[in-house]
């Protein structure tokens, strides 16, 4: 549990920056948790050391407190889930938790959920304010007295919450409404401290992450400590300051939640802050999001904007590097479209030539076979009639002889100037004659009969005026006649 006297913190193999207000004595941070060695602040400045964490005594620690953390027992399945993680044992931790307590996981999320935060990274800038230590005899008198209280009373607090934790679980591991905690907190924020302030991300910490990752911003994440003494000073003094607002306004993104709020509370797990008023500074590096530094304690609003300026300054590189990197994917993305769309226009091109050439084979096919079915049907036209002229000549009465009184002698003009001479009985119906003609190969397919003496046409096929054709006598032909043939094929 946190101390709120506590103004160190422990960091693992970090790049540390100490500080603390001018005091008689020295202060010196104790070894972090993982093997990290104390980094000592001098009185009125600070100190920067680079302090490795050794693999060997620095993994059997990592597993011994994920041990301790999640309750496995087993060294192996210690191992396996911390190797899952990369050996992160904040994921580790967290997801054992969530997984016990039925929560979807925060570190390891379905693919549909956003980014994942490197807190692992071994060259954290580290940057700690430490609360002034007591002066004078009266202070240190003061304190001496104190400090068995204190040290009672956090014990016991501790305990209490730690036997709190198997009765009841903590209701701020079950993130429900992650946005409803971001603009609850925005508004209790605006009441108590004024609406000059930076200017909040109004959504949730994934989707500031997603949000500063695409735009390739600084991310600044503020936790808030509702009962910790520098957070109300902090935010009066320090964030709310004009020049610390047109820095953070004009040059990140800045997310902020109360620690007591379940988002807020899972992002302190995640980010493992030691004190407060805590912020982290995190960025895009090596393509992954990373925590590039960390302000922890009551920070001063010049020394904030030096310490959030040395920091971008320092990561600046990794972000012109990744918009160099993203300008040339996104030009080889443009050239591999530019080449797609023309591969694509030529094959629509070829697609269209193949298509027309289709249209016309099917057409020439089409003529085709409409010419043949033309021929063919012509065919069966002609066979159709020739049999018919057949079926007619078969049917036709014998011709009368010379000598018979009741004949007709009929000479018979063609449309081709040639003669044809048949005799008829009078009795007979002009259907005959018709019969007769038509049965010749001479003859066309339709045609009228002519008489010249009174000019006009013999009904020869039943019509409305002649339902049954006349006899030749009826008709009024005489015993010798000529008689045209008039071609109607045509009309």
């Amino acid at each position: 549990m946190l101390n709120p006297h506590r103004g160190v913190g422990f960091v693992s193999g970090l790049w540390k920056a100490s500080y603390q207000a001018p005091m008689p004595f020295p202060q010196t941070f104790t070894e972090g948790l993982l093997g990290a060695r104390p980094c000592v602040g001098r009185s009125g400045g600070s100190g920067v050391r680079i302090s490795p964490r050794p693999k060997d005594v620095g993994g059997h620690l990592v597993m011994k407190q994920c041990m301790d953390l999640t309750g496995i027992e087993s060294m192996d399945q210690c191992r396996h889930t911390l190797e899952q993680h990369n050996w992160n044992i904040e994921a580790a931790v967290q997801d054992r938790l969530n997984e016990q307590e039925g929560v979807p996981s925060v570190f390891n999320p379905p693919p549909s959920r956003p980014l994942q935060v490197n807190t692992a990274d071994h060259r954290i800038y580290s940057y700690v304010v430490s609360r002034p230590q007591p002066r004078g005899l009266l202070g240190w008198g003061y304190y001496l007295i104190m400090l068995p209280f204190r040290f009672t009373y956090y014990t016991i607090l501790d305990i209490f919450r730690f036997a709190l934790r198997f009765i009841r679980p903590d209701p701020r591991s079950r993130v429900t409404d992650p946005v409803g905690d971001i603009v609850s907190f925005m508004h209790s924020f605006e009441e108590k401290y004024g609406r000059a302030h930076p200017v909040f991300y109004q959504g949730t910490y994934s989707q500031a992450l997603n949000d500063a990752k695409r735009e390739l911003r600084f991310l600044l994440v503020y936790l808030h400590g509702d009962d910790h003494q520098d957070s109300d000073e902090f935010c009066r003094t320090t964030l709310c300051a004009p020049e610390v607002i047109s820095l953070i306004n004009t040059r990140m993104l800045f997310w902020a939640c109360s620690t007591n709020k379940p988002e807020g509370y899972r992002v302190s797990q995640a980010l493992r802050e030691n004190t407060y008023p805590f912020l982290a500074m995190i960025m895009l590096k090596d393509r992954r999001m990373t925590v590039v530094g960390r302000l922890e304690g009551l920070i001063q609003p010049d020394d904030l904007i030096n310490q959030l300026t040395f920091i971008m300054d320092a990561n600046q590189t990794y972000l012109v590097s990744e918009r160099l990197e993203r300008e040339e994917r996104n030009q080889t993305q443009v050239l591999r479209q530019q080449q797609d769309e023309a591969y694509l226009a030529s094959l629509r091109a070829d697609q269209e030539k193949e298509r027309k050439k289709r249209e016309e084979r099917e057409r020439k096919r089409r003529k085709e076979e409409e010419v043949q079915q033309q021929k063919l049907a012509e065919e069966r036209r002609r066979r159709n009639l020739q049999e018919e002229k057949e079926r007619k000549l078969e049917c036709l009465p014998p011709e009368p002889s010379p000598d018979d009184p009741e004949s007709v002698k009929i000479i018979f003009k063609l449309p081709n100037d040639s003669r044809v001479e048949r005799r008829f009985h009078f009795s007979q119906s002009l259907t005959v004659i018709h019969d007769f003609l038509f049965s010749l190969k001479e003859s066309p397919e339709k045609f009228q009969i002519e008489a010249n003496f009174p000019r006009r046409v013999l009904p020869c096929t039943p019509s409305e005026e002649w339902p049954n054709p006349p006899t030749l006598q009826e008709a009024g032909l005489s015993h010798t006649e000529v008689l045209f043939v008039q071609d109607l094929t045509d009309e």
